[in-house]
Parts: structure tokens; C-alpha cells; sequence
């Protein structure tokens, strides 16, 4: 079943964190965030709604980064219950930005995370001004010209400090929590 996050909650300040990436360094807000703000987006391997736009991620990630927005995506899910989200699997993903993860999915909780993807775009203060949908796909990667809704909203965060005020919320599958948590 397909969860749907909040709407955004403009001005929250990002909360820190302290975490492992892919790439063998350790990663906190302040490492990832560019010049212009920072987009951090909640993923993991198996979700159907990620596959479908991994490439349209990748490549929002690479433009946005020219523009002064720092990327970084975190994987929370519990992976006892979904080994396909192993830390170890993580390397595998190739991402042109950090890759982060989140064992003890305190980082999730303290952002509130609802699903993968789940996105929040903050400004040059570390507020947010972002929490919507890539695009309009879904379970299948939608038709190439559809409006890049990410990419226009932290375009316009770079440019203004503010980010739109009509978002269309995310949809994916939820995070997967542990049974203990």
C-alpha cells in the first residue's frame, strides 16, 4: 500500500545526523548542504516507486548540484525484514552523490519520513521550503515530458530562498520500521 507524507512545513530547520555512506566517510547535514540549500531524499533499493524514477533522481541530483543544491539520499528501511537494502547492497546503487545509512532509522524519525521517496528540499538556512513529489509517476516511470516538479521547486529555492507554495505530496511505499523500534 502506498504511503503519502505531509505537506510541507515551511521554515522547519533540518535536523543533523551523523552518518555512514557508501563511499567509506561519515556524513553530517552540514557535509552534504551546498551553497543554495540542500536536497535530502529518504530511498532504498527495492521500492518499486524509486526504481521507476531512479535515472530522473540521478539526474535532477547532477543538475541541482550545478545550481548550489547539496544532494544526499538515506536508506532507513529494516533490513532483517528486507536484505535487499543491505548496507552492502547500498554500494551497489552507484549514486553521483551520498548514499546514507540509517541502521538505527533514528534519522528517519527525527525527519519524519513516511515513504520511499520521500524528498525535503531546504534552503541556504537549513529550512524547509520542499517535501513534494519528483514527478508525476508512480509505480512506472512516467512519460519523459512530464513536469519536473523537484527539480522547478529547488530550482526556485537556489534562486529565492523559497520554495513554491503549492506542492503535490510524494508517493511511495512507507519505510520499512523494525519490530523492535
Amino acid at each position: 500500500m502506498a504511503a503519502i507524507p505531509p505537506v510541507c512545513d515551511f521554515g522547519w530547520q533540518a535536523p543533523d545526523f551523523t552518518l555512514p555512506g557508501v563511499d567509506g566517510k561519515t556524513y553530517s547535514f552540514a557535509d552534504v548542504a551546498g551553497p543554495k540549500g540542500a536536497l535530502i531524499m529518504f530511498i532504498c533499493n527495492h521500492c518499486p516507486y524509486v526504481l521507476a524514477v531512479k535515472q530522473r533522481i540521478i539526474r535532477d541530483a547532477l543538475e541541482l548540484k550545478e545550481l548550489g543544491i547539496g544532494v544526499a539520499a538515506i536508506s532507513s528501511n529494516d533490513v532483517a525484514a528486507y536484505p535487499q537494502d543491505s548496507f552492502e547492497k547500498m554500494k551497489e546503487e552507484g549514486y553521483p552523490f551520498p548514499y546514507l545509512y540509517d541502521e538505527s532509522q533514528d534519522v528517519a524519525r527525527a525527519y519524519d519520513a513516511v515513504c520511499t521517496p520521500d524528498f525535503f528540499g531546504f534552503n541556504a538556512d537549513g529550512a524547509l521550503q520542499y517535501r513534494g513529489r519528483l514527478d508525476a509517476s508512480r509505480k512506472e516511470t512516467g512519460p519523459a515530458d512530464l513536469r519536473r516538479d523537484l527539480f522547478e521547486a529547488m530550482k526556485q529555492v537556489a534562486e529565492t530562498g523559497r520554495g513554491p507554495e503549492d506542492q503535490i505530496a510524494s508517493m511511495g511505499c512507507s519505510i520499512k520500521w523494525k519490530e523492535s523500534a
